[in-house]
């Protein structure tokens, strides 16, 4: 087992008895209170280099964010740039809650949105680029974090990211050796989806998530196909139960990035983070996951190599993204963040 386990941790979340389960903290991470009120933030549109889906090599890929300064009367202690989780976007709950938060502490903030993903506020985010959402594009997402690293200037500069957000953020800290990023001081990442086939096994495995995420999932394909239907005609999906199955056809029919994968597996081994990964590591990279995690099994984290720059924390609870108490409704994701930046 990992050198930093639930079994040392020094502050372990144990929230009420009531809401102690892995999928009713998962429920409850999205559970937004009527009084909440997000803090305004700036729409920027970046250029995020290259295409390397197939579909367009005439104009650069297209990456939509929203920066939000601090509220603080003092210059800000750093940029912390956020990447939310699969079918997610910058306007999720947990990512407005982090970023009042961080904004309150003194920090400025950008959340980046993902291909495919976004709030469908200031332009319609699947009709930004003809090229499908694959999680192996690490490189237009490095990027437009490099585009957003620069607005940092000489302040610290740190990503957060969440579920597979956290996949992209883990595989940026270890790119940094060879490609680093401006002034990256740490690296946070909520419940990594590190191993992607056994997290959309899990999915498929839950009836409740599995609706949820192939809703959404579908949804979004749908929507590219209307944008790009000389591209696209995705009706085989709409008879296909398991998220899994999905993938399997999807990358068949319509893999042209470089490297073409031949099944879904292939695809998923493609950009999984296990065992010996983060020997590389050169930035100071954080891990917080829970034991009950219903969609990302902790099993994977516990085969990882100990690096002296990487802290594991694996709390007892918490869900997916979750880490919400009860009497009085609290959330507790926000000050597990900033326990790691002040």
């Amino acid at each position: 087992m990992h050198q930093q386990s639930v079994q040392n941790l020094l502050k372990p979340f144990i929230p009420h008895r009531w809401v102690r389960s892995g999928q009713t903290q998962t429920l409850l991470s999205s559970y937004r209170p009527r009084q909440f009120r997000s803090t305004a933030a700036q729409p920027i549109l970046l250029d995020a280099g290259p295409d390397m889906t197939g579909y367009a090599t005439d104009y650069p890929v297209r990456l939509l964010g929203y920066y939000s300064p601090t509220m603080a009367h003092r210059p800000a202690r750093g940029l912390v740039l956020t990447l939310h989780g699969w079918e997610g976007d910058s306007h999720s709950f947990y990512n407005l809650l982090v970023t009042q938060a961080l904004n309150e502490a003194g920090f400025d903030v950008f959340r980046l949105n993902l291909r495919d993903h976004g709030p469908n506020l200031h332009v319609n985010p699947y009709a930004l680029n003809p090229g499908l959402f694959l999680g192996t594009l690490v490189e237009e997402t490095a990027t437009a974090v490099q585009r957003v690293a620069e607005m940092a200037r000489e302040r610290p500069f740190y990503i957060v990211g969440t579920s597979m957000g956290g996949s992209f953020a883990l595989r940026l800290a270890l790119r940094q050796h060879e490609q680093p990023i401006n002034n990256l001081q740490k690296v946070i990442a909520f419940n990594p989806a590190i191993n992607p086939a056994a997290a959309v096994q899990a999915i498929d495995k839950h009836h409740l998530f599995r609706r949820h995420f192939r809703k959404r999932w579908l949804g979004s394909l749908l929507a590219k196909q209307h944008f790009y239907p000389q591209f696209y005609s995705f009706a085989p999906l709409l008879k296909m139960p398991l998220i899994f199955e999905m993938t399997e056809w999807l990358i068949s029919q319509y893999n042209a990035y470089p490297g073409h994968f031949h099944n879904a597996t292939e695809y998923f081994e493609a950009y999984a983070i296990t065992g010996q990964a983060f020997q590389t590591l050169t930035v100071p990279t954080t891990i917080i996951t829970a034991v009950d995690d219903p969609i990302v099994p902790v099993a994977d984290f516990l085969t990882l190599t100990p690096h002296p720059l990487l802290d594991l924390q694996i709390h007892p609870t918490g869900g997916h993204v979750g880490f919400v108490d009860i009497f009085p409704l609290q959330y507790k994701l926000p000050r597990l963040l900033l326990d790691e930046l002040i």
